[in-house]
């Protein structure tokens, strides 16, 4: 599933591309991808201009300048790809948007989406998210707030969306290891110091991924060099049975 650096990494290559542009056409080709019905998601997009692109933990939002919102959640197997529409992959498409410059194709959304919301409508949405790993007013102080009480261990707290948005399995195992504790171990039982060490570590490791282009193997456009350059740079995460480095 994608996580910070790989919808980082889409958010800047997308608002480069579709910042300013209007969409000239839509299609839907699962329903169950979006929330409302077709007609109303067509007449709601077509002619409207993205205004620019923000990333919400995992998530895009897509701001339009209707005073709409597109939110898309990827979640597992998810991908997307822009590009002329003679350039569409071979793969199974649920949703595209055409702009006059390309096509932005919603690949396998088969549990993610990508939904049409007003502005209160999207905020509720989102109101239980946490904040941002790398949001200026998550110092370390608020940091260890958010895992105050929590019970279980370290590995299930980061994970969870509600405490800190945008980490997943991945750059969990990243971070646990850059700061040189178990992912198992008990939240009750952590060190200050420690505390200390996952916080930079968690700013180290979704930096150094989101550079590399995170670990989703798809480019996002055919000249894209950057998209999952972090797969050979992966120091735990799917190396089971491999020699430590």
């Amino acid at each position: 599933m994608p996580e910070w650096p790989e919808m980082e990494n889409y958010r800047k290559m997308l608002a480069e591309r579709i910042s300013g542009q209007p969409i000239t056409k839509v299609e839907v080709t699962r329903e169950k991808s979006i929330n409302v019905p077709v007609e109303v998601f067509t007449q709601e997009l077509v002619g409207a201009t993205v205004l620019f692109v923000e990333r919400r933990g995992k998530m895009l939002l897509f701001h339009l300048d209707n005073g709409k919102r597109l939110l898309l959640h990827l979640m597992l197997g998810g991908l997307i790809h822009f590009g002329p529409p003679a350039e569409r992959p071979d793969r199974s498409v649920q949703v595209a948007l055409e702009f006059p410059n390309g096509e932005l194709c919603f690949i396998g959304l088969r549990l993610g989406y990508i939904h049409l919301y007003k502005v209160k409508e999207v905020e509720a949405h989102l109101a239980k998210l946490g904040p941002d790993p790398l949001d200026k007013r998550l110092t370390l102080e608020q940091f260890k707030k958010r895992f105050a009480g929590k019970r279980g261990s370290l590995k299930t707290a980061l994970v969870n969306q509600q405490v800190v948005s945008g980490i997943g399995n991945c750059y969990a195992d990243e971070i646990v290891f850059d700061a040189a504790v178990r992912p198992d171990a008990h939240i009750s039982d952590l060190e200050p110091a420690t505390w200390e060490n996952l916080y930079h570590s968690m700013h180290k490791v979704l930096l150094n991924a989101a550079s590399l282009g995170g670990y989703m193997e798809m480019p996002l456009t055919a000249d894209d060099t950057l998209t999952g350059g972090y797969n050979d740079h992966c120091l735990v995460y799917d190396r089971g049975g491999e020699p430590c480095v």
